[in-house]
């Protein structure tokens, strides 16, 4: 399954929108979905004029939801500075 593949997967048409950016049936976060399609042909334009797009996610539960890339909480990763960088407080 490609994540950016321009067609939609079957699964993808019974999603429901979970407002916590986790399944609505289990709770499961998005990083333990099986699989996952990120709807890139139709993005939206927010309230800050930044693109968001919609992205599917299949869970191990076999519900299938979506949520608003806007609204996937901050990872560690981001916030991630090397060490050879100064401190930018």
């Amino acid at each position: 399954m490609d994540a950016f593949s321009p067609i939609p997967p079957s699964w993808t048409d019974k999603a429901l929108h979970a407002i916590g950016f986790c399944c609505p049936s289990c709770r499961a976060p998005a990083a333990k979905a099986q699989q996952v399609w990120i709807n890139r042909r139709a993005p939206v334009l927010g309230e800050d004029h930044r693109r968001k797009w919609q992205e599917f996610y299949y869970c191990e539960c076999q519900q299938s939801w979506w949520a608003w890339s806007s609204d996937r909480p901050p990872t560690k990763v981001a916030n991630y500075q090397p060490p050879w960088e100064p401190d930018q407080n």
